[in-house]
């Protein structure tokens, strides 16, 4: 028998409904992404919460009527509980509440984290064991990944993600946000060796990541001009890109050869960057091992990877009850 597992992805700006089949895959995927932060130059929870109420159900209903089922039809209901922004959580979990409680089906409750990493299995088969590295606006870790529900973060940010200091380095350099499309656009008219930006704990012997110190670099860097020239502005992005996909390749590069993996993945909205992806396939490929992404579409916020990470919950027998919670921070765990 068919099953069909729903999956809702709220944790940040982007509203999204999926539906993935036990013999079909996913069978649809539908995103709403909120347009009115660019002018703050940041996410704005309390917009990005209203703006999910608003849209949430619509965008489910679309998706149910594209596949033609009912609520009875859903073998379960996957939705985000974390970590991400609370509000916007809430209207996602507790949507997802009222479709579990009123269809009688199981909630599955997906690290946000985890969704990334499996955003890599909505296409194509996973190999275990393997690394990834998991970079976006909130988040940059290395995680060794044993199998799916067995997970260990093995290298993490003490302090921004790397999408984090994209966003921050656009905004300094007068770019539009998200700063990482931005910054890699630009990046492509610019010197990478222009500046010397700093690769924070390069030394440290550790897999963790800093970034706060690239971004006062690049500001006191900026404010050491009179004026940002195009070509000044190029420079700047391309040499602070650089810095950013030297660190995350350098890192992953060791903890490939210390875990001995024969598989890496990428995921998260950072695995987007072209440049990023281009040093990770040198770097790790030139060590025998296989290099994977996802699809550009599923590196971002998105319901399907959530739909995908709940059916293998489904899939072993992994639920959740009406008690379940949001929370804003939190490491991801294993469950198997």
């Amino acid at each position: 028998m068919e099953e069909y597992i729903l999956g809702i992805e709220t944790s940040c700006d982007d509203t999204a409904v999926a539906i993935f089949s036990s013999t079909r895959g996913l069978v649809v995927h539908k995103k709403a992404t909120q347009l009115e932060h660019g002018i703050y130059g940041g996410v704005v929870p309390e917009i990005a919460s209203r703006s999910h109420m608003k849209t949430l159900l619509p965008l489910f209903n679309v998706v149910m009527n594209e596949v033609g089922i009912e609520l009875g039809n859903l073998s379960a209901v996957g939705v985000t509980h974390g970590p991400g922004l609370t509000g916007s959580l809430l209207v996602g979990l507790s949507f997802a509440k009222a479709i579990a409680y009123s269809s009688s089906k199981p909630l599955i409750g997906v690290h946000h984290i985890e969704g990334h990493i499996l955003a890599n299995a909505i296409e194509e088969k996973m190999n275990f064991p393997s690394l990834s590295l998991v970079v976006s606006g909130g988040h940059t870790q290395l995680i060794y990944v044993e199998d799916i529900g067995r997970y260990e973060v093995v290298g993490s940010t003490r302090d921004d993600a790397a999408g984090e200091a994209f966003d921050k380095i656009a905004k300094l350099l007068g770019l539009p946000f998200p700063g990482g499309p931005a910054i890699e656009k630009v990046a492509k008219k610019g010197k990478r060796d222009a500046f010397d930006f700093p690769r924070a704990l390069r030394g440290s012997g550790r897999l963790d990541f800093s970034f706060s110190g690239l971004k006062t670099a690049v500001r006191l860097k900026v404010e050491s001009f009179d004026e940002i020239t195009p070509e000044l502005q190029a420079d700047i992005a391309a040499s602070a890109q650089e810095a950013i996909v030297d660190i995350l390749a350098e890192k992953s590069q060791k903890a490939v050869e210390s875990f001995k993996v024969k598989h890496f993945y990428i995921a998260g909205g950072v695995a987007a960057n072209g440049r990023l992806r281009e040093e990770i396939l040198e770097r790790i490929g030139s060590l025998g091992v296989d290099v994977h992404w996802p699809e550009l579409k599923f590196c971002t916020d998105n319901a399907a990877m959530i739909a995908c990470s709940a059916y293998y919950h489904f899939l072993y027998g992994h639920t959740h009850d009406l008690t379940l919670n949001t929370f804003p921070r939190g490491d991801i765990e294993s469950w198997r």
